[in-house]
This record gives structure tokens, C-alpha cells and sequence, in this order.
């Protein structure tokens, strides 16, 4: 599994005024934190600063950089601070974060991707909006993979997001986000299928019960990345087992490691 750790976020009260003050201490400790628990990527986002974002998430590469080599995930809507981010970038290569099949922003994202050659999370979604069914997502998602394709990227560097939305706001969105997934791994299997996956149980109670449930249908599904807090034990209790029940952890060796270093939430080794 494909983790792309979310806590260095501007949109979380601890993480804003730690940009805001330039607080390098805080950013590092949240990037260490999640590369020993496994994060694959670093996602990096000051959205929240619309005045200054460019020259923000440019410290914000700068910052995490200083103590780990872990990849990063550039996060903003803003093209400008996606090149800025990208242009600081010396960790391997990076994930864009995101691109649409909207055309303007399909138009400004793409000459980064080529530019910089990195990989890129795409989400379904056009200038018709966001998309109510499976198929119309999957539409998009096949829109979205041909155009990458013939511009260069690889289906390994292409991360499918279906667009996650709170199930309190309509109870098909879990029905729709999976079958999205499944679809679009059955179709391109070289390609990545990803989600921020908490966006599920936004405005409802017990949100860690249903991110876990959530998580583990998504796995079962087709989901080989995905967009979480892996300092979250319990979660990754949850993504360890799931990936062995589905086959994609050879020999449970993945899970049985896990276990043995104590990272099984509740399961303490013998």
C-alpha cells in the first residue's frame, strides 16, 4: 500500500500556526512522525495562506527535506505554488496533488507533471461538476488516463482519486467510491487508485469506526494508495490485515513484521 501521510495540512488547528509562525520544530516532528509509521509519501498543503502560498509551500519542502528523504506530495489548487513546491523539490519523485478533467485546471497542471516528471493524483471530476454515479466517474477517470498517457506519464505514475464524499451527505457515496475503485483497477490495472480517506465519515460520529470499515472495503476493492494519517495505529492495525486477507502481503510478512515490531493496535508480540 501506497501511503501518502495527510497531517501537514494549513485546514488542522495544530498545523496553520505552525506555518504561519514558521515553526520548524512542529512541521518536522509531524514529518518524522509519520515516515516511522509508515508514511510512503509526505503530503505538504498551506492552502490556507491564499496571500503568500507559493513562498509558504516552498518552506514547507525546504522544512521536511531538512530531515527526511521520504517523497512528497505538492498539495494546492494553485498552479503557481504547485511549481514552487516542485522547483524546491530534491526527494525523488514527487505527486502532484491534484489534477482534474477540468479543462483550466487539466490546462495548468499538466505542463508541471511533463515538466518535472512526477506522478499525479487525478480526480474524477470535470467541468460538469462532480459526478453522482459510477459510471460518469469512471468516464471521467478513462478521459483522465488517456490524456496523461499521451502525454508521457505512466500508468504507474497516475493515482486515480474516484472523489470521496461524506456518506452523511448521501448514503450511495460508499457505494460510488468503491465501485468506482473497482472498476477503473479492473480496467487500468498498471494504475494507482487512491483517496483521502476520512473524507467518508466527515459529519458523522465514531468517524474512526467508519474510516476503518471504510478502509478495509476499499482495499478489498481495488485501492492500492491511499491518502491517511498513519500515525493513526488502530487504522493501520486495520490496512495491515486487510492487505494480507486480499493477497497483496506475500506470506503475511508485511503484517507478521508488523506484529513482531508492535504496531498491531492492541496485539502486544509474545
Amino acid at each position: 500500500m501506497i501511503i501518502i501521510g495527510e497531517k501537514i495540512n494549513s485546514t488542522l488547528k495544530k498545523v496553520k500556526p505552525a506555518i504561519e509562525n514558521y515553526d520548524s520544530k512542529t512541521i518536522q516532528d509531524l514529518a518524522l512522525s509519520q515516515v516511522k509509521a509508515g508514511a510512503t509519501y509526505i503530503d505538504l498543503n498551506a492552502g490556507m495562506f491564499f496571500n503568500d502560498e507559493p513562498e509558504r509551500l516552498e518552506w514547507l519542502v525546504n522544512t521536511v527535506q531538512e530531515v527526511t528523504d521520504t517523497p512528497l506530495a505538492i498539495d494546492s489548487p494553485n498552479p503557481i505554488a504547485l511549481e514552487r513546491g516542485l522547483a524546491a523539490n530534491k526527494n525523488g519523485k514527487p505527486i502532484i496533488n491534484s489534477i482534474t478533467d477540468e479543462s483550466e485546471r487539466f490546462k495548468e497542471v499538466l505542463p508541471l507533471v511533463v515538466k518535472y516528471k512526477t506522478a499525479v493524483i487525478a480526480l474524477c471530476m470535470d467541468d460538469t461538476g462532480m459526478p453522482e454515479t459510477i459510471e460518469d466517474r469512471v468516464t471521467i477517470a478513462r478521459s483522465l488516463i488517456t490524456k496523461l498517457s499521451a502525454a508521457g506519464v505512466a500508468h504507474e505514475d497516475i493515482f486515480i482519486d474516484p472523489l470521496i464524499r461524506p456518506i452523511g451527505t448521501g448514503s450511495h457515496y460508499g457505494k460510488v467510491a468503491i465501485g468506482t475503485m473497482r472498476k477503473v483497477k479492473e480496467e487500468f490495472p498498471n494504475v494507482h487508485v487512491t483517496c483521502g480517506l476520512s473524507n467518508i465519515s466527515f459529519g458523522i460520529p465514531a468517524r474512526k469506526l467508519m474510516n476503518q470499515t471504510f478502509l478495509v472495503a476499499a482495499v478489498a476493492n481495488g485501492m492500492d494508495g491511499a491518502i491517511l494519517n498513519p500515525t493513526d495505529k488502530q487504522l493501520m492495525t486495520f490496512l495491515y490485515a486487510a492487505e494480507a486477507l486480499m493477497g497483496y502481503d506475500d506470506y503475511c510478512m508485511e503484517y507478521l513484521t508488523a506484529y513482531r515490531e508492535g504496531k498491531l493496535d492492541g496485539y502486544e508480540p509474545k
